[in-house]
């Protein structure tokens, strides 16, 4: 027992050595690598950042030839550093589980990587370090690498388009192209209520958006309302249509969109940039007057039957 325990407050690199089986691996580590960065669940961690460390070990199967000392035969620390890098930047975070599971994977998606693990710790958060640890092999990973993301067709509904008798029609078309649609909306029509507060009426505009997404829900069984990214992916690559519910994305991105929540078409546009889109179908709505997505922006009149 004191020795499990002793275990398990042992540096990684001991965690890695006493739990490796008889197939002896080389190992390399980074090492108390700390960034600020904001994370956490809690309202008192938004808005703030906060030291995050990481130590990661990684197991390598040995080469097939000599190294000869050439950087580009073996796994670089760079790989390890640029895993953390790319997850932060990625998207807010509220847990260090799935910080740590993005890291793995990153990391794991390197050939010659076998095993690794990850141990990430808040340091501000309390009188001590607050943490988890992961141990992930690669048998167990799918990969980002390994799994190519679609580019979808973002489709922006105008509240007059979402009323329109084309819609079905419309849907329909989208569905017979193949391709994976988000359908992106416009605010209710009803009144919004100001506080003249620019974080509280970001979240009140951002919510009157989301009526809509779930009013085009109430319209076609085929529309399903998603929040998150992993959501999105998942149903990118099972041909369901989803409708974007702007709140978490918006609000826990690394980069806030810098157009205003209640310029919903230029925020469709930041959000059709953030999901790599093949382009943005606009349907009874103006283009907006920055190139806010930098992907191509297609404009179609409420009464236009076909699609472009």
């Amino acid at each position: 027992m004191t020795q499990d325990l002793q275990l398990a407050f042992a540096s990684l690199s001991d965690r890695a050595e006493r739990g490796s089986d008889d197939r002896p691996l080389d190992r390399i580590s980074v090492r108390d690598h700390v960034v600020e960065v904001e994370i956490g669940a809690f309202q008192a961690e938004r808005g703030a950042t906060q030291r995050v460390r990481f130590n990661v070990v990684v197991e390598v199967a040995a080469q097939s030839v000599a190294v000869e000392d050439d950087v580009d035969r073996i796994l670089s620390y760079d790989r390890i550093t640029d895993a953390i890098e790319e997850s932060l930047a990625e998207e807010r975070l509220n847990l260090l589980e799935t910080l740590a599971e993005r890291v793995a994977e990153r990391v794991l998606a390197a050939p010659r990587a076998a095993r690794v693990f990850v141990r990430i710790e808040k340091l501000d958060r309390g009188p001590g370090a607050l943490g988890v640890e992961i141990v992930r092999d690669r048998p167990q990973q799918v990969g980002i690498a390994d799994e190519l993301r679609p580019h979808p067709r973002l489709v922006y509904l105008s509240a007059e388009a979402l009323a329109s008798p084309h819609l079905t029609g419309w849907i329909d078309a989208l569905a017979a192209q193949g391709r994976p649609v988000i359908f992106c909306v416009g605010a209710s029509d009803c009144p919004v209520p100001t506080t003249g507060h620019r974080m509280t009426q970001r979240r009140i505009d951002l919510l009157a958006i989301e009526q809509n997404a779930w009013t085009l829900a109430a319209r076609d069984d085929r529309c399903v309302v998603v929040n998150t990214r992993t959501e999105l992916d998942w149903a990118m690559r099972h041909g369901q249509i989803s409708v974007w519910a702007p709140s978490k994305i918006v609000l826990d991105a690394v980069e806030s969109p810098s157009v205003r929540a209640d310029d919903t078409v230029a925020l469709a546009a930041w959000f059709a940039g953030v999901m790599e889109a093949e382009d943005l179908l606009v349907i009874g709505g103006a283009l907006p007057t920055h190139d806010a997505a930098r992907v191509p922006l297609i404009a179609m009149s409420v009464n236009d039957r076909d699609l472009p």
